[in-house]
């Protein structure tokens, strides 16, 4: 028997606004180079963002049916976040489901399988983050678990983790640590500020980033 679980402890407002001020990649950086999902995971469209919780659920490969019952149940702002075994010769995502989670309020889907449909999608403005794209059907036959923690581009996902995506890529943020990450990630954003007021002051890259030093260390010669 599968339960199907609705269920789970979303990050507030605020944190969810919080987080949604940065990149994937600075939030990466800012929590200690952690929560990167696989650079094959990409937006159709380089235009497409994401940030909102985690709605997962595992779907067998080339079978959509527990796809259509996540967006059945996910929420407003609600990120559904699919684990299908990294199976890229399947299209199990496209405009009419789209427009189901629009209807819904959905804030956009994460899966490691195939969507189709695309130039229909790019025109709803649906984020979506896959990792094919592929024309081919699904059949709808196998239950699987809703709101468990699941595995997808290399890294676990609970539900209610706060899921950034843009056109880099995509970063999982513990619900639990998003409040200390923004601001992990503000600091490296000001730092970086710095950084390039330095450049246009004048200073060169190795003078900012202190690298005369290490780079000596290392045995490096500046040859005339």
């Amino acid at each position: 028997m599968i339960r199907l679980k609705q269920r789970f402890e979303r990050p507030s407002k605020d944190e969810i606004a919080a987080i949604a001020k940065f990149s994937p990649a600075t939030l990466h950086e800012a929590q200690g180079r952690r929560g990167a999902l696989s650079s094959r995971l990409k937006p159709i469209d380089y235009r497409m963002k994401l940030c909102g919780p985690a709605f997962t659920v595992k779907c067998a490969p080339r079978d959509n049916i527990m796809l259509q019952v996540a967006i059945n149940y996910a929420q407003p702002g609600d990120i559904i976040v699919v684990s299908a075994g990294e199976y890229e010769e399947a299209g199990s995502f496209g405009d009419v489901l789209a427009n189901a989670c629009l209807a819904k309020g959905i804030g956009g889907l994460v899966t490691d399988t195939g969507v189709r449909d695309t130039l229909q999608l790019r025109e709803l403005g649906f984020p979506v983050f896959s990792l094919s794209v592929c024309i081919k059907g699904t059949v709808k036959e196998t239950l699987g678990a809703t709101n468990e923690p699941i595995l997808i581009g290399d890294e676990i996902v609970h539900p209610g983790d706060i899921i950034v995506g843009d056109a880099d890529g995509l970063v999982v943020v513990r619900r639990s640590e998003a409040r200390d990450v923004a601001k992990l990630a503000q600091a490296r954003e000001d730092a970086e500020a710095e950084y390039i007021a330095a450049y246009k002051a004048g200073k060169s890259v190795v003078e900012v980033s202190k690298l005369e030093a290490v780079l000596k260390a290392k045995g490096l010669v500046v040859e005339d």
